[in-house]
């Protein structure tokens, strides 16, 4: 099974005309994605990748009956497509633009509450449902190839790391329900207890992997909730670790300030739930395989 979206999950593309877009778009298709529409203001009646755009999320919601999209927007103007998408109902939105203004993400924060839109994002690479038989589903811009079906939920701050940890635990013959990009912005949808919570629900995810980094305090919110309400063991990485106080190290969101945020209080925080942490990058996979066998799990996590 999944969380958030699946291979019968209709997506309209907002800004697919533009490069990133229209290359994106091409991508997810391949990988099995339904997209039914694009979305460019202006650009109505035409036909992108084979599918007709549409001038409003809207018109294309109505016509196509798409519950999700995908955001690839220029900063100026993402915060207007997000909230584009909400007022069109949909049920789901990954926005990957980066450098959208803080100002612009407060007003779209303020005006989600209430909303039925799940936001994922922004800046970060998406999710994916990995198939069986070319049937997932890839919002976004991780890479697909690395993925194989099976039941372990990856939730992260982190783009690269994504990609990095989803190749490890393939590679090792472990496969994943959904791998979710929250982003790495300090103002964002979803958040690490939004997804767990997700995961938990679906009985076809049997163990977690979370990414995390320096800054904010997510992190220690995740391994309070893991600690107190999850049923599925759980391994970590934080990034970071070395980063010197005040530096911003990629993300907007991953700074330590005033002494709080540091990869040293969130590792210690997931320790003292129980959540083995990997000491570096590499070794995320072998840590996640060590604590399945422990708890006698490896064989039912291996790839379907």
């Amino acid at each position: 099974m999944s969380i958030l979206a699946d291979e019968n999950t209709k997506v309209v593309i907002q800004g697919i005309t533009g490069a990133h877009g229209l290359k994106h778009t091409r991508l997810m298709l391949d990988f099995g994605t339904k997209i039914v529409a694009g979305v460019t203001p202006g650009k109505g009646g035409g036909v992108c990748c084979g599918l007709p755009v549409f001038d409003t999320v809207r018109e294309a919601a109505g016509a196509t009956g798409a519950t999700a999209s995908v955001i690839f927007v220029p900063p100026a103007g993402a915060a207007e497509a997000i909230l584009e998408a909400a007022d069109a109902g949909l049920a789901l939105c990954v926005c990957i633009t980066e450098n959208i203004p803080v100002q612009d993400m407060l007003r779209v924060k303020h005006y989600l509450r209430g909303k039925s839109l799940r936001l994922v994002g922004p800046n970060g690479p998406g999710l994916v449902t990995a198939g069986v038989n070319g049937k997932g589903c890839k919002l976004g811009i991780m890479p697909g190839d690395i993925h194989l079906p099976g039941h372990v939920g990856v939730v992260s701050r982190s783009g690269s790391l994504t990609y990095e940890t989803i190749k490890q635990l393939s590679r090792a013959g472990i496969g994943q329900s959904s791998s979710v990009g929250i982003g790495g912005d300090p103002i964002r949808g979803l958040n690490f207890v939004d997804v767990l919570e997700a995961f938990e629900a679906d009985p076809e995810t049997y163990a977690l992997v979370l990414i995390g980094e320096i800054g904010g305090n997510g992190e220690q919110e995740a391994a309070a909730w893991l600690r107190e309400h999850s049923s599925k063991p759980a391994v970590a990485f934080i990034g970071g670790r070395t980063a010197p106080p005040g530096k911003r190290m990629g993300h907007a969101g991953a700074v330590i300030a005033g002494g709080k945020g540091t990869a040293a209080e969130k590792v210690a925080a997931l320790a003292a739930g129980g959540i083995p942490v990997a000491e570096t990058s590499d070794l995320i996979g072998a840590t996640l395989a060590g604590h399945l066998q422990k708890r006698g799990l490896y064989a039912k996590c291996l790839a379907r």
